[in-house]
């Protein structure tokens, strides 16, 4: 019989494609881990002079390697470059609205007085150093504040619906289409009921970190643990809880971007992004983990100098620096999905 072809990645990733039957445990197929294609069902090994390996196991999925952080981080510069009016024009849609609505038309006097202050407090060219990193912590502190006490909920709501349009704008783009910003805020509002429900899910998964964080100041600061072994003991506790909540948002960060392919309910999508990061957490923590340090390191680069020599305007070029963020994340996380396909 001849042999069918598996259906192109950007099918599979857009749910386009023909529907794949599921390998059943009993018909395993062994293949190789970096073999090319759909991801396929190989058995475990079993070594005569291990008896735990002589157990009946379920078969584990057999993948491709993924590629290299920064390789991840210059492909996503080159997308966001090449379609660089789709996505500055969304971008200014959220930069309007977060100055209107969150963060307000507000001047850089506080910043300018705050670095005058620690001017006066150090001396030298490392206390002008020292001044302007501390300024720079100041702006990283003050980023997420608005000047109301609804800015939070706005902020939310803005956040929400631009991503749906960065999320909808990169799926076109990988597909072979050729968005336009419109269409993105038109057509990319339809899966937002599913993307709240699983927002919601993302933030009770964080529950357990919040909770060992919680008992952990409780117990230090009230004087409980007073001895090494007890603040050991209960800093293992915090570390454990909030290993538990990573590991699972570490799926469901995957499942919003699963959660907007049509005809998707929250918890398939959530039960889908687990088999895609079984196995391979670790390594996806080390992909997540370069880019929140690529992009501090690149902000300091920017920020420090403007802190230096033109004060009044570094929060601008930061809030700047803000709204461009937001694509960067979506398009480096959507690339790590679809290399996790």
């Amino acid at each position: 019989m001849p042999k069918t072809s598996s259906p192109p990645r950007a099918a599979r990733a857009t749910g386009t494609g023909p529907k794949q039957k599921p390998i059943s445990r009993s018909k395993v197929v062994k293949a190789p881990v970096a073999a090319l294609g759909p991801r396929q069902i190989q058995a475990p090994r079993r070594i005569w002079y291990k008896p735990l390996s002589w157990r009946n196991r379920p078969p584990v999925p057999a993948y491709r390697p993924l590629p290299k952080a920064r390789r991840l981080f210059m492909r996503c510069w080159r997308q966001l470059w090449h379609y660089r009016r789709v996505f500055l024009g969304i971008v200014l849609i959220y930069g309007i609205l977060n100055l209107l609505l969150v963060r307000g038309l507000s001047g850089s006097s506080s910043l300018t007085d705050i670095k005058s202050l620690l001017d006066s407090s150090f001396s030298g060219a490392g206390g002008q150093l020292l001044s302007a990193l501390t300024t720079f912590s100041y702006l990283l502190a003050s980023s997420g504040s608005g000047n109301t006490a609804t800015s939070g909920i706005y902020q939310s709501i803005v956040f929400v619906i631009c991503s749906l349009a960065f999320i909808w704008a990169f799926r076109q783009i990988l597909a072979g289409h050729k968005p336009r910003v419109r269409d993105s805020f038109y057509k990319g509002m339809y899966p937002l009921v599913p993307f709240l429900l699983l927002g919601a899910l993302l933030s009770l998964q964080l529950l357990p970190l919040l909770l060992g964080g919680g008992l952990y100041s409780l117990v230090t600061t009230n004087g409980i643990a007073v001895h090494f072994w007890e603040k050991a003991l209960w800093g293992g506790l915090f570390a454990g809880l909030g290993l538990w909540s990573l590991r699972m948002i570490t799926a469901s960060i995957f499942a919003i971007y699963i959660v907007t392919l049509p005809q998707m309910t929250p918890l398939t999508a959530y039960r889908s992004a687990r088999q895609l990061v079984y196995g391979r957490r670790l390594l996806i923590w080390r992909k997540l983990i370069f880019l929140p340090l690529s992009m501090l390191v690149i902000a300091a680069l920017i920020e420090l100098p403007l802190i230096y020599f033109i004060t009044p305007l570094a929060p601008w070029v930061f809030f700047a620096l803000t709204m461009l963020i937001v694509p960067i994340v979506h398009c480096y996380l959507y690339n790590l999905y679809r290399e996790l396909l």
